[in-house]
């Protein structure tokens, strides 16, 4: 890969009207500026498709808009982006969340440095309530046994290789991985022999309010424990501790929101605890 290469970045967008703009005026404040962004408008029912192409209108050559005709949920939409993907490099993007404007340049930096990793992510900053609450810092080098505690990867923050998504085909469009569909990506990753890093800078901010929390509903919730034991069977893990993280956010479901909250952040800063003391 050589220095200053295009970015695909890639985003599904459903009715997100209220946090588009900041999202992809984010992008657009990248010091890294070799970029274009792909967006999928996921069936909206409000504003989200005008705003998306107001602004292909005013930057023509950094905006692909394309849209599903139906809401057909997230791992749809990000493998019909990848469909427009003409560049080696991608990134993810999502339409609620921010980045940091050395994002970009920090990941490409990094991957034109170090050939050996297939992916690179990053901290993520949790926003709520007017404020940053605290940083989820991910393992430096994860393996698959980190998935007993963590995501391994912070789904968004990502940058990787065309090479990579076309080995893994892409998300798995299935009903069963709705709203953990990293989770399954990061199992298939680290089973066809990928290696990825994590940056410990917080280069992303995600907006987890009470209306994000909502989302996870019961049935988002049986399928990551569904998505999980898949995961933890694939890369031939067992015992109580897999039982343990499949099934604790099918117990968070019945506690009240803002108790909900407390135990995430207690939670976020037990992971990175053990993350940065390399257990």
């Amino acid at each position: 890969m050589v220095e200053n290469e295009k970015v695909s970045v890639i985003m599904s967008c459903y009715n997100c009207s209220k946090t588009l703009e900041k999202a992809i005026d984010s992008i657009l404040a990248q010091t890294y500026t070799n970029w274009v962004m792909i967006c999928c408008d996921d069936g909206s029912k409000d504003n989200t498709l005008n705003i998306l192409k107001e602004y292909q209108r005013r930057y023509p050559d950094k905006f692909v808009i394309i849209k599903n005709e139906r809401n057909k949920k997230l791992p749809y939409s990000l493998n019909h982006c990848l469909k427009y993907v003409k560049t080696e490099l991608i990134a993810r993007m999502d339409a609620d969340d921010w980045s940091m404007p050395e994002r970009f340049e920090k990941q490409v930096t990094f991957l034109c440095e170090h050939p050996e990793y297939d992916l690179v992510g990053t901290g993520v900053q949790v926003f709520a309530d007017n404020e940053i609450l605290t940083t989820i810092i991910q393992p430096l080098v994860p393996v698959p046994e980190d998935m007993l505690h963590c995501n391994c990867f912070s789904h968004a923050t990502i940058m990787t290789y065309k090479r990579v998504y076309d080995a893994l085909g892409g998300y798995t469009f299935d009903a069963d991985v709705e709203r953990c569909e990293d989770l399954d990506l990061w199992s298939r990753f680290f089973e066809a022999g990928f290696h990825g890093y994590n940056l410990p800078d917080g280069l992303y901010t995600i907006l987890e309010d009470d209306s994000a929390v909502r989302r996870r509903n019961l049935r988002n919730r049986l399928n990551t424990a569904r998505t999980l034991n898949k995961a933890f069977k694939r890369m031939n893990l067992h015992g109580f501790a897999c039982f343990r993280k499949a099934y604790f956010q099918v117990f968070t479901y019945f506690i009240p929101i803002q108790i909900y909250k407390k135990l995430h952040i207690w939670k976020i800063s037990q992971s990175n605890k053990r993350n940065s003391e390399g257990k």
